[in-house]
């Protein structure tokens, strides 16, 4: 799936529809999997976009954090699936994750200097907390594979620090 283009965050789908599509479709390991990686990919791209626009040193310095650590994250988890010969599969959520952020790169592309940097750092706030909510609630209750779930548990920890990390940023810049 290229999702290249898609260097916003999905926060519209995940604060509204994404918590009932998952509890209501309880996902299966490629589908956990899938989703995982997508949302990972997605704030990825947005921090890259970040990089590109923003002079703040400390949206510049979060945003290299959630490269560094999404990339890593989703390393293991690829090779988590390749040594469990798992395919990921596209499903209604990864689907509505990409949409929602190609939707968020239309706002944000619009915006520069502290005006980006602002709806960057709420909109990694508001992310984060959904992914996490997703992560506890859902994916990780829902995974059946343990070294899955054990990533995803590790990946929660990760997006955790991510979201008190947004918090701060997002205090110091109002």
């Amino acid at each position: 799936m290229d999702i290249r283009p898609i260097v916003m965050l999905a926060t519209v789908y995940l604060i509204g529809a994404a918590p009932v599509a998952l509890a209501a479709d309880k996902p299966n390991d490629p589908q956990i999997a899938h989703i995982a990686y997508t949302a990972g990919v997605i704030d990825v791209e947005a921090a890259k976009q970040a990089l590109a626009k923003s002079k703040n040193k400390e949206v510049r310095d979060f945003a290299q954090d959630m490269v560094r650590d999404h990339k890593t994250v989703n390393e293991q988890a690829l090779a988590l699936v390749k040594k469990l010969k798992v395919t990921p599969e596209d499903n209604d959520t990864s689907k509505a994750l990409t949409k929602a952020a190609s939707s968020e790169l239309a706002k944000l592309t619009k915006l520069d200097g502290a005006a980006f940097d602002k709806a960057y750092i709420e909109n990694e706030v508001a992310y984060h907390k959904e992914v996490n909510a997703a992560l506890q609630n859902v994916l990780i209750p829902s995974a059946s594979n343990a070294e899955l779930k054990s990533l995803l548990e590790t990946g929660l920890k990760i997006f955790q620090g991510h979201e008190q990390h947004a918090e701060q940023v997002a205090a110091g810049l109002k």
